[in-house]
């Protein structure tokens, strides 16, 4: 009994430094964030003792955060849905790809991260800008200027952009499970090649999908610094209110409940979409 005490609590011991870390970097700054959302503010004398469901209670009553939460959940869904469009293929041909190209584009590919968000949100306001090469494209075939810096349309371009090597990788890390000859079988069996995609790769391909998708959404929905700067001060999303609420207005209770707000609707969307996919995943693979 005494000697496997110690083989029973090793991997314990052996994690706690991790767990330990954890609970200080991650839980205890979200446990005293929701402490704040319940204590009182007054404008005057700023935050007070005492628990309160006034910032909730502001929130959920004002259809100004209802717009708000709405306008970041359609920009989330729609970056999400291009990254998927977009990152799927590129993906696949990534896979199928042979040494030295694999390696160079998939550098290319993660080249971006290496790059401040903040620089290619200015890079962004630069080529979308009013004289920027977009426009300049628009004027040369003669369809005119357009406003596009400070709209939603910048803010999805440029969110694309940041997040695409998140819905790459996931993708193409489920891609190298899978075998080219059981591809080639298929069509030998005289499958289209949209069958192969759809009855064999696609299925293949769907845990990375998922992973990818969820990472996007979650990072696009948070997205601080593309909002702030693409999006100026008239197209607000939860993260630059949040932002807000904390360094201009000082109403720090009201902004940790906007952003425990978006936590649970980030959790809820999340594990809504993985329990759905995972369950037609599942029924597909038998």
């Amino acid at each position: 009994m005494s000697t496997n005490r110690p083989a029973r609590w090793a991997p314990f011991a052996l994690s706690a430094p991790a767990l330990a870390l954890f609970g200080l970097m991650v839980l205890l700054p979200l446990a005293l964030t929701a402490v704040l959302s319940f204590q009182q503010y007054d404008q005057q004398l700023g935050v007070q003792g005492g628990l309160t469901l006034k910032a909730y209670a502001h929130v959920l009553g004002d259809s100004y955060y209802y717009e708000i939460f709405f306008r970041t959940a359609w920009i989330a869904l729609l970056t999400t849905l291009i990254c998927m469009l977009v990152g799927a293929p590129e993906a696949y041909i990534l896979s199928r790809m042979g040494n030295p190209w694999r390696s160079v584009f998939l550098l290319v590919i993660l080249a971006p991260l290496l790059v401040s968000v903040v620089v290619r949100a200015f890079g962004w306001s630069l080529v979308l800008g009013p004289n920027g090469i977009v426009n300049q494209v628009f004027e040369m075939v003669g369809i005119g200027r357009q406003r596009m810096l400070y709209t939603s349309t910048a803010v999805v371009i440029a969110l694309v952009h940041v997040m695409l090597p998140f819905m790459v990788i996931p993708v193409w890390t489920s891609l190298q499970k899978l075998d080219p000859l059981v591809e080639n079988a298929a069509l030998s069996l005289n499958a289209s090649q949209w069958t192969v995609m759809r009855r064999v790769v696609l299925p293949q391909v769907t845990p990375g999908l998922l992973s990818g998708s969820l990472i996007v959404f979650a990072l696009s929905a948070s997205a601080l610094a593309i909002p702030g700067l693409l999006g100026g001060r008239r197209l607000k999303m939860v993260a630059t209110i949040i932002y807000d609420e904390y360094l201009h207005e000082l109403n720090w209770p009201l902004g940790a409940a906007i952003a425990l707000i978006l936590l649970l609707v980030n959790l809820a969307v999340m594990l809504s979409y993985n329990a759905l996919l995972e369950g037609a995943y599942r029924k597909r693979m038998g």
